[in-house]
């Protein structure tokens, strides 16, 4: 694919490491948090209380008491369970915490509104504006809620990555856009006689802001060439459907897509089905054991037509499958977005998007590996083979997907 994209901004010079399953994650988070000296900003659309959620929440109460300044931001929905235990030990310790679109009480919980899909799904966390991670592990315990087949416990399979550079600014400031955002929610319900003090307090920030020069980033000899990617329901509506459909569009041999949740809309199929009759070799690393049968049958309700399409299709099943990462010619993506309506049309998310064929090479043999031992290969065979029952479910979660994406009035890229 052409080495720059015209609609994306690209930063040299960064350092980027491949994180594999909570095992690689959280001790490297942990280890950042503890060497904070300055800030720690995490958001999550999982933060659960289990062994791992209080390891962090340790780290961070000892951040605290060092002077250190933190944020952290979850999603009322995916934390829903936590979020009062969550926000009363975080103001314990002295961390700042908002709670994006927190869910509604007592009756109101009943009413359906499409604003109430649209979540804080992205996971990032930048320390000191200096080392970031992003990706699609949540602050969850690998081995929590997982199946078990009598042979012990299998981890989620799923990647983050650690990166230092340039690219970190662009982080921070996703970051501190969303902060500020949340903090101007808080206020909207306030009465008229406040609304002079918000405004002063937002002129002062604004002149901090202005005389506050941005320090210079750090930047490394050889370094990797990498983008963020950032969705939105106001500015980036689009980009990284676009990024994937360009790749897909320029990929001269081969794109290795692992996705948990696959449920494309029409423009990003066609551009699958389009590289495949080029002659690329498009494969898809799917679930095989489901979390959410919905989305998991919907998904295979499309397995005939891509099938037919020359994509080929492994199901992973070990454990569940929850990585959103792909390797197409040469450059790498990492992140959050699910191809499907959920991230493509109503969340926040957020993706890295790497030109750099050392760093593909690494991810592509993670995936590969995984590929040989661990999934089963379905084809259009061993698909059609399946019992009635099997379809006809598949058919009825497809349908009750396609209302779901109605509701959102964007049935017809679907």
């Amino acid at each position: 694919m052409p080495k720059k994209q015209t609609t994306l901004t690209w930063r040299e010079g960064n350092s980027i490491q491949l994180l594999q399953n909570g095992g690689q994650f959280f001790p490297a988070l942990c280890k950042a948090i503890d060497e904070a000296k300055s800030s720690v900003h995490l958001e999550t659309y999982i933060f659960n209380l289990d062994d791992t959620g209080n390891r962090v929440l340790d780290r961070l109460r000892k951040a605290c008491l060092r002077g250190v300044k933190v944020r952290v931001v979850i999603d009322g929905f995916g934390s829903a369970e936590n979020a009062p235990e969550i926000a009363r030990i975080l103001e314990e310790m002295g961390a700042q915490y908002r709670i994006y679109r927190p869910e509604p009480t007592g009756i109101r919980r009943y009413r359906f509104s499409t604003q109430r899909l649209r979540r804080l799904h992205r996971k990032v966390v930048v320390v000191d504006k200096r080392i970031g991670f992003v990706g699609g592990i949540n602050i969850i315990d690998d081995l929590e809620d997982v199946p078990n087949d009598g042979k012990g416990p299998r981890p989620r399979f799923d990647f983050a990555v650690q990166v230092r550079g340039p690219i970190v600014q662009d982080l921070d400031q996703a970051q501190s856009d969303l902060w500020l955002r949340l903090g101007w929610r808080r206020w909207e319900n306030w009465e008229e006689s406040k609304w002079h003090a918000v405004y002063e307090r937002m002129r002062r920030w604004g002149r901090r802001r202005a005389r506050t020069a941005p320090a210079e980033p750090e930047t490394f000899h050889p370094g990797v060439r990498a983008t963020v990617l950032l969705r939105d329901n106001i500015r980036f509506r689009r980009t990284i459907e676009n990024v994937y459909i360009q790749a897909l569009d320029h990929a001269t041999h081969d794109a290795l897509i692992a996705n948990s949740y696959f449920f494309p809309g029409m423009r990003l199929r066609q551009a699958l089905k389009r590289a495949a009759a080029r002659g690329v070799r498009v494969r898809l690393l799917l679930q095989g054991r489901w979390e959410y049968p919905i989305q998991y049958r919907a998904s295979r309700s499309l397995y005939h037509q891509v099938l037919t399409d020359g994509i080929e299709i492994y199901e992973y099943m070990p454990s569940y499958l929850h990585a959103k990462v792909a390797v197409i010619d040469g450059c790498a993506m990492v992140g959050s977005s699910n191809m499907d309506p959920f991230s493509l049309l109503l969340a926040r998310e957020a993706n890295v998007f790497i030109d750099d064929e050392q760093f593909a090479a690494e991810l592509q043999k993670a995936l590969e590996h995984e590929l040989s031992n661990n999934c089963n290969h379905v084809t259009k065979e061993t698909h059609g083979n399946r019992p009635w029952y099997e379809n006809w479910m598949d058919t009825a979660a497809y349908w009750a997907l396609r209302v779901g994406v109605a509701l959102t009035g964007k049935a017809s890229e679907y």
